[in-house]
């Protein structure tokens, strides 16, 4: 009895486990964020999140689940692991996606859901001359990407995600297609970069015009857009303003082509800058873009002209760089200054 109990409890996890490891539960939610157009990266966070609320409970099936059963796995987050609040929130969403647009169940109250405490924290800003010092460390194209990162606000997937077509030179502007949100925006050209970042893409080409002479240089493109125009993957506006280095190689098909480059890549470079310019703060990719919005600040740019180059919806979102402005607190002079 003993032995048949033990195989029917073995049956009965692997049954459990196939509802994470087959291809139903998460390939409908991958599905379904699809048609919504989320991201590749935000799809697989939501999948990994639904694997470990699942495991969490014994391979529950979600559908078995429900308000308690979250709450005691967000507080479990915030208790035991000692997430951030945005971990928890991001835990939170995926879950909420999960019931409501897979499972079609509607989540009630959570009750009374222990929130991981959320830090209030200022953004890391670079002086100028310490962003010319760090930009000094580079070269070539990682120089290029971190410039652009800096004098057009770009976050780092929004600069190496740049398609030759979103520059325009005679507008001095950039068109960021797809941003944080699925938003369009317009940002600057800075007229400094507008001659490196032109010989660049000449060199590009050149590299471009290669791989089309020897069967390949077509590269993805959004939305399935490759179906609707045949020919557009291998056409110059469509191709990547930062390609990576060596070709990518599909082992199915035998098909070849260039992604943009790596973010690992660049993260790494301006990682290694950081330590040979000897800031003692600590910068990163992401840096650029808030020395950006303070710097326009201090320029004496209107704090809505900055909302709208950075993408951001809520004002108060860029208002968080007018608490790092390097004249003190709402530009009081301290009093010691006039002892």
């Amino acid at each position: 009895m003993c032995a048949d109990t033990d195989i029917r409890t073995q049956n009965d996890v692997t049954a459990l486990g196939e509802h994470i490891h087959s291809p139903k539960l998460l390939e409908s939610l991958r599905q379904a964020m699809y048609v919504r157009h989320y991201s590749h990266r935000t799809t697989d966070t939501y999948c990994s999140w639904v694997k470990r609320y699942v495991h969490f409970h014994n391979l529950m099936h979600p559908k078995e689940m429900g308000e308690t059963e979250i709450n005691a796995f967000l507080t479990h987050l915030a208790v035991e692991e000692k997430v951030s609040s945005s971990t928890q929130n991001q835990a939170l969403s995926a879950l909420l996606f999960l019931y409501r647009q897979v499972i079609g169940k509607e989540i009630g109250d959570l009750g009374h859901v222990i929130r991981a405490r959320k830090p209030v924290r200022l953004p890391v800003v670079l002086t100028r001359d310490e962003v010319k010092e760090l930009l000094a460390q580079l070269s070539g194209g990682k120089w290029i990407m971190a410039s652009l990162m800096y004098g057009a606000g770009l976050r780092l997937m929004e600069c190496l995600r740049l398609r030759v077509q979103d520059i325009d030179f005679s507008r001095n502007e950039i068109l960021v297609r797809d941003g944080k949100g699925a938003k369009d925006r317009i940002t600057m050209l800075p007229e400094s970069l507008k001659k490196p970042l032109g010989d660049h893409l000449k060199q590009v080409k050149s590299i471009h015009e290669k791989d089309i002479a020897d069967g390949w240089g077509r590269v993805q493109l959004p939305n399935a857009l490759d179906r609707k125009y045949p020919n557009a993957p291998a056409e110059w506006r469509w191709q990547w303003v930062f390609p990576q280095e060596h070709r990518w190689k599909n082992a199915k098909t035998g098909e070849e082509g260039r992604h943009h480059t790596d973010e690992s890549l660049i993260q790494k470079a301006v990682k290694e800058a950081v330590v040979y310019a000897q800031l003692t703060k600590r910068a990163t990719c992401h840096t650029f873009r808030h020395s950006f919005a303070t710097h326009l600040l201090e320029g004496g740019y209107d704090i809505r002209t900055v909302q709208e180059l950075l993408g951001h919806n809520d004002v108060r979102t860029t208002m968080i760089y007018t608490h790092v402005l390097n004249r003190g607190p709402s530009g009081v002079r301290s009093p010691v200054d006039g002892l």
